[in-house]
């Protein structure tokens, strides 16, 4: 068939999201239709790791126009609070088979979500279908149910102790009392509705219900911190991308407030600096290698990196264009000389007219509460520990939050040539970096790219998959890190890249199988 006869390509996590998507384009929506399309379907049939009550970023555009970032990640509630109320905030532990993690849920956890404002500001910018089109697969597979596919199924085990802290939360993840198995239909008619209603009513109606309901359910009077000036205050911004040269592309990222960007622009960096990309790929010195530049990207990050954000955000840029970077650098080598060296959710779009769109959003774990009638389950951003490093509210009332997540745009000149992103909450930085590092250092075929086996290191700890690796490298990394912690196989802690590129006069894209990544071609 021929280039002329696609109309775009999209990869995402679950098949029904990939498909509302390329639904879009085949009834010529372009790559914002498709990618909102594909992302309120996601709320339904992706239901563990993104809600319209969570929140996200999405970098988008093309040759002619340029770029932009679309922030829509969640505020800190708490304007107008003369005191803190009692607040509903209690830890939980969610256990990975070899680790485990622990997050906090409540009501006094939820932040002030973006997503669904964030979504019907994209599609206002620049989709070119009614919105009724675009919400059409989502409310069709609320109302009628869809068949659980096995990641979403597993990572619904991981989270049940949350999941089942509410009756209203619980009905949501297990209709009929227990955990759904792969194949297994759930359903949710009360977000169908809603969603119908956007589409066919007037928005705005729709939306002042959904914040009444936040701050009825989530505010003071509740043991939560969303009060009537938060939401009123909240908006979507449009931020210009924070842009990485890389031989003869530039990489553009999610900037400042956000974390995750400027980590991964410093990694690429350093890793140019040190010639990264000449060791056999999956060897023992490219493991080495890989495990002290996320070693050094973890030193930043714990150098003052998060304070920096939001107090001196251009540091952040200057850091990414190369000031300061040659003592990093030497961090790097001295690594190598002394070593002898979840819930988040990614859907990529390239159309024909070679319009990109990359976006990454998230509900955290969700704090196992949701807004009655509406079958939306709430973030618990303010209960993760990843994006909270100073501690537990402690951030001033009406304050953008960080986040590790990266969507990304790779660029030849203007023209896009891949569209990437990934969940995976503390490992986001690691798994773009690696991803970026295979395609642009290591050139290696898009598919291996993406499922190659991952590390990732936080303070002093690695964590690395063994898959695929021969056992020099495993012996080498064990030696170097002896308190690592091994994953035999590919595993969902280490994110869910999804991938599209636009090249060789195709257009084609790799979708992780650590979290049934799918790819659909649509024409």
């Amino acid at each position: 068939m021929s280039q002329s006869s696609i109309r775009g390509v999209i990869a995402a996590s679950d098949a029904h999201t990939a498909e509302a998507g390329a639904r879009l384009l085949r009834r010529g929506g372009n790559a914002v239709d498709a990618v909102v399309a594909a992302k309120l379907a996601a709320t339904v049939t992706e239901l563990p790791l993104t809600s319209l009550c969570g929140g996200g970023a999405c970098v988008w555009g093309n040759a002619d126009d340029g770029y932009e970032v679309l922030d829509f990640f969640a505020s800190t509630p708490g304007l107008g609070l003369a005191t803190r109320p009692p607040l509903d905030f209690a830890p939980v532990t969610v256990d990975f088979g070899e680790t485990t993690q622990t997050f906090h849920v409540g009501k006094a956890a939820a932040a002030v979500p973006g997503e669904l404002v964030g979504l019907l500001e994209l599609h206002r910018r620049a989709g070119r279908v009614p919105l009724r089109e675009v919400v059409a697969p989502a409310v069709g597979w609320a109302r009628d149910g869809f068949a659980v596919s096995p990641q979403i199924a597993a990572i619904i085990g991981l989270v049940a102790p949350i999941a089942r802290r509410s009756p209203a939360v619980a009905r949501l993840f297990f209709p009929a009392g227990g955990l759904p198995h792969a194949g297994d239909r759930l359903a949710n008619p009360d977000l169908g509705d809603f969603l119908h209603a956007l589409g066919e009513g007037d928005p705005a109606t729709q939306v002042a219900r959904y914040w009444a309901s936040l701050v009825d359910n989530f505010g003071p009077a509740q043991d939560g911190l969303i009060t009537a000036r938060d939401v009123a205050a909240y908006a979507p911004v449009v931020r210009e991308p924070l842009r990485v040269g890389i031989g003869p592309y530039t990489v553009l990222t999610n900037p400042p407030p956000s974390a995750g960007g400027g980590l991964i622009g410093a990694g690429l960096r350093i890793a140019e600096r040190l010639g990264i990309g000449d060791e056999e790929f999956l060897s023992s010195e490219h493991q080495l290698a890989m495990a002290a530049l996320l070693a050094t990207v973890s030193a930043i990050r714990q150098s003052g990196y998060d304070q920096r954000l939001h107090a001196d955000p251009d540091s952040i840029r200057a850091l990414v264009a190369g000031d300061g970077i040659p003592a990093w650098v030497e961090r790097a080598r001295a690594l190598l000389t002394e070593n002898q060296l979840g819930a988040t959710t990614h859907i990529s779009v390239i159309d024909a007219e070679r319009m990109a769109v990359a976006m990454t959003t998230s509900n955290g774990e969700g704090c196992g509460q949701a807004l009655p009638g509406l079958g939306i389950h709430v973030n618990n951003f303010l209960g993760e520990d990843d994006i909270n490093p100073n501690g537990f509210h402690q951030l001033p009332p009406g304050t953008r939050m960080s986040t590790m997540m990266s969507p990304t745009i790779v660029v030849a000149g203007d023209r896009p040539c891949f569209a990437l992103g990934s969940g995976g909450s503390n490992r986001i930085r690691s798994v773009i970096l690696q991803a970026l590092l295979n395609l642009l250092a290591y050139r290696r075929p898009l598919d291996e790219a993406v499922n190659a086996a991952r590390l990732h290191v936080e303070g002093g700890q690695l964590w690395f998959e063994s898959s695929g690796l021969e056992a020099s490298a495993i012996a080498a990394l064990q030696a170097a890190w002896p308190a690592s912690t091994r994953f035999d196989q590919a595993s969902v802690f280490f994110g869910g890249v999804n991938c599209v590129a636009s090249g060789h006069d195709n257009l084609y894209g790799a979708g992780d199988r650590r979290r049934g990544g799918v790819v659909v071609v649509a024409r």
